[in-house]
């Protein structure tokens, strides 16, 4: 795997100050975003946060992508930890997909039964970044932010050790409780 990756910069924002660091694996780049004392930190809380522009920037409300964002970041600017963010826009099917995907639900369809439509898998996330980001950053134990038993099993297959789950359960609202009870019914997400 051909990876580059930037320099280490600070970043200062509305939750906090963190370093960040950029990591481009073919046509993607990807964020590590880490608090200031990342580096002290034996079991850092760590969230894979996969990019979600329409939720994490334009606050749509069909998911709570953006609120699990700001969770994520306001708990590792108080606890210590790192944010990946994974750049693979609707479970890697691309912006324009996701919007089609988007016209299938508002038909009716689940998340699933729309990517599925559409051609592609129920998730097509490739996670290859993330060991690379974890031998980078050399993680090898840490406490996961998330409901996903997917990502779960992923950092277990690298022998990193998950010392502790956080569940990331965020309020949801009329437009997302479909998307919700898909993850939860469908995909084994815990809430």
């Amino acid at each position: 795997m051909n990876i580059e990756k930037s320099n280490i910069a600070n970043l200062p924002t509305r939750y906090g100050k963190f370093k960040i660091r950029a990591y481009k694996q073919d046509h993607q780049e990807h964020l590590a975003i880490m608090s200031q004392d990342f580096e002290t930190l034996a079991a850092p809380y760590v969230r894979i946060h996969s990019e979600c522009l329409t939720g994490d920037t334009l606050g749509s409300l069909k998911c709570d992508c953006q609120n699990q964002l700001d969770l994520a970041l306001k708990f590792i600017a108080q606890n210590g930890g790192l944010v990946i963010y994974h750049r693979q826009e609707g479970r890697n099917i691309g912006l324009l997909n996701k919007v089609n995907a988007y016209a299938l639900q508002d038909q009716g369809r689940n998340t699933i039964e729309a990517n599925l439509e559409l051609g592609f898998g129920e998730d097509d996330r490739d996670y290859g970044i993330v060991e690379e980001i974890f031998k980078d950053l050399n993680i090898k134990k840490l406490k996961l932010i998330t409901n996903n038993p997917e990502k779960i099993k992923y950092v277990e297959s690298l022998g990193v050790e998950i010392v502790e789950r956080i569940p990331a359960i965020t309020k949801s609202n009329k437009y997302n409780e479909n998307y919700i009870n898909t993850k939860k019914e469908k995909m084994g997400h815990m809430f």
